[in-house]
């Protein structure tokens, strides 16, 4: 362990374990934020957020193959050769980066939601600014010093961090970090709601017990001793130990010399042990491709530093989610990929691509809807060095529709983690999960697929209820909400709701029953 990770660690356990030097939590449980943490607690979903720094290329990553021609025009010295890009299965426009095998086959078997055309208004082009902002779910002018995981885990763990570890509310980490930080993205209200796994090696330590060797001096004995006393008064060193021993392997393989593979490696572990953390990240740099994107000599351009780092990414998260499926996990756990920014539509001369605004993000896990939301990015036909790939959604559309379809809260709560900032909510998720995994229905709500589906001028959509105020809302492909198929206070029942087509063009839609603070989502086609 280095001095700065004992320095690290330090401040944690006294963050989690004292107020002014004084220990907490000895003196009985505060019954008070024992009932609202067990009423916003109850959902053990996990997020796995995976930041890709330095700002991905969103273009050469899911590839729009009906822009083909304008990507010609535009980045020619870099394009994939369009035979080489991957097929996505029921998206004749859209395609992924050769390297990414192993996600094009998540895809492909129904377990990745791709948003595309993913901003803010107003973007920054600075790596450092950009990413404050999506970590704070800030609009660009903004400054805020807290995080959105921080305040929903603030919202969902009353008194976090200072309260916690607690053994009549919560036990485990609140939020953990793969790095040798805790990021902006977990501050809350009341300090830092996470917990950093400084290195591969320091989480490998505390589960065996160990810690670097010291000088065989008597200051270097004085400091193997400090190591020990650091790990043990770590609060959750103990629970960290007690998950990595119960699932004492991974079950499935991790690709070698892959940084990101090994992180991901031990969140499984952790999960798979039974570790209750509901969010955790992890993070891959290399994105910042102002140069050498591809290698200039293959006239393919399938390699070069983007390539490298996507098929890590690729081979990474393939690996964890057949991991976490062998253990049995993989019905809780969702993953989210987030960058920066994008890059500019236009190439540059050094074979590379710079600082951009839009780029498309990545959802995955047995849980979601398996689709695109949104179109292939617009393409001008002779695209300057200014043009950037436009927004089609803002990033706290996707976040706000994790925290109500993943992690159930209401939209209203939602709204005020990300600092007030209303939004649509994205068919990202089949349904929402709730508290019961039960897919589309339970015991007092269903909500069926359309009939028929598809259709030409009139279909019918069929709602179960237990009672309440139900609203059903249609949606476009790109996630807009077009307008209110039904709104009324029902008893018990079933009913009907005719849907005309009207103007609508054809294509593919979404609906949404929002009923108890609970969201159900169902695709509806329309054909000529």
């Amino acid at each position: 362990m280095k001095r700065r990770d004992f320095l690290k660690m330090s401040t944690m356990a006294t963050l989690a374990y004292s107020i002014n030097g004084n220990p907490i939590h000895a003196y009985g449980e505060d019954h008070l934020l024992s009932m609202i943490a067990k009423t916003r607690g109850n959902n053990d979903n996990i997020l796995v957020l995976i930041q890709m720094s330095g700002g991905n290329d969103g273009l050469n990553t899911i590839i729009p193959l009906d822009k083909y021609s304008e990507l010609s025009n535009a980045r020619a010295n870099i394009l994939i050769n369009q035979p080489d890009v991957l097929a996505l299965s029921g998206q004749a426009n859209t395609g992924m980066h050769p390297a990414m095998t192993g996600l094009q086959d998540i895809f492909n078997t129904g377990r990745m939601n791709i948003v595309q055309g993913v901003s803010y208004p107003n973007p920054n082009f600075s790596h450092f600014r950009s990413t404050d902002i999506m970590f704070s779910a800030s609009d660009s002018n903004v400054d805020i010093d807290t995080g959105w995981i921080g305040r929903y885990l603030d919202f969902r763990f009353p008194g976090a961090p200072l309260n916690y570890p607690d053994p009549n509310i919560f036990l485990d980490p609140l939020a953990i970090q793969i790095g040798s930080s805790i990021s902006s993205l977990f501050s809350g209200a009341n300090g830092l709601n996470g917990l950093a796994v400084s290195s591969i090696d320091n989480f490998y330590q505390i589960v065996s017990g160990t810690v670097d060797p010291a000088p065989a001096t008597p200051a270097g004995h004085e400091l193997t001793y400090i190591r020990f006393i650091a790990q043990q008064t770590q609060s959750y060193t103990q629970v960290l130990q007690n998950a990595a021993s119960i699932q004492a392997t991974n079950l499935a393989p991790y690709p070698a010399n892959n940084n990101l593979a090994d992180q991901l490696k031990i969140v499984a572990r952790l999960i798979g042990g039974g570790l209750k953390t509901p969010v955790y990240m992890v993070n891959i740099g290399g994105f910042d491709t102002h140069d050498n994107q591809v290698d200039f000599l293959d006239p393919t351009h399938k390699t070069g530093e983007h390539a490298n780092i996507l098929t890590k990414l690729s081979e990474a998260i393939a690996a964890f989610q057949a991991d976490i499926t062998l253990m049995g996990k993989q019905d809780k756990v969702t993953g989210c990929t987030v960058t920066e920014f994008g890059r500019r539509v236009k190439s540059n001369a050094s074979v590379g691509t710079d600082h951009g605004s839009g780029a498309p993000m990545m959802v995955f896990g047995t849980k979601v809807n398996p689709t695109v939301i949104g179109t292939s990015p617009n393409i001008p036909a002779n695209a300057t060095v200014s043009d950037n790939v436009p927004m089609q959604h803002d990033f706290r559309q996707v976040f706000g529709t994790i925290l109500v379809d993943w992690f159930d809260i209401a939209k209203a709560d939602a709204e005020m983690i990300l600092n007030g900032n209303q939004f649509q909510m994205l068919p990202i998720f089949k349904y929402a999960v709730g508290t019961d995994n039960t897919p589309l229905q339970n015991a007092q709500h269903a909500l069926e697929q359309n009939f028929p589906n598809p259709f030409r001028s009139h279909t019918t959509i069929r709602f179960t209820t237990s009672g309440g105020m139900v609203q059903i809302l249609l949606y476009d492909e790109m996630g807009r909400m077009l307008k209110v198929l039904y709104e009324n206070e029902v008893p018990a029942g079933t009913f009907d709701v005719g849907v005309d087509r009207s103007a609508l063009p054809a294509g593919i839609y979404y609906y949404q029953m929002h009923i108890s603070n609970k969201t159900f989502t169902q695709k509806m086609v329309i054909v000529n």
